[in-house]
């Protein structure tokens, strides 16, 4: 599995299990949860979309995150992609929406 969801944060909104593509999240008792952990290929969709960024998602090696967790804070048109190294340093992101597919 790649993502984790906090239910602390879940505000059980259903955004995620909105977006996901594969149909893996779904609401239960007021919070998301992971369906099929294992069919969970990676996208983020659910990470972006989630209003309480309540959504981790694990960086593992081969993609060179070497065990660290991004989690997305939506801020107006803005997304504050909130990086945290296995050696608890933190590298904030900002992606205007509007321009981010802008070529």
């Amino acid at each position: 599995m790649s993502i984790r969801i906090n239910r602390k944060r879940c505000i059980g909104c259903g955004s995620c299990a909105a977006v996901c593509p594969g149909t893996l999240i779904s609401v239960a008792d007021g919070c998301a949860q992971m369906d099929y952990p294992r069919d969970c290929w990676g996208c983020v969709s659910c990470v972006k979309e989630c209003p309480a960024g309540a959504i981790d998602f694990f960086l593992g090696a081969d993609i060179g995150g070497n065990g660290s967790v991004m989690n997305v804070e939506k801020i107006g048109e803005i997304l504050r992609w909130h990086i945290r190294k296995a050696d608890e340093t933190e590298v904030v992101i900002d992606v205007n929406r509007r321009d981010a597919n802008r070529y």
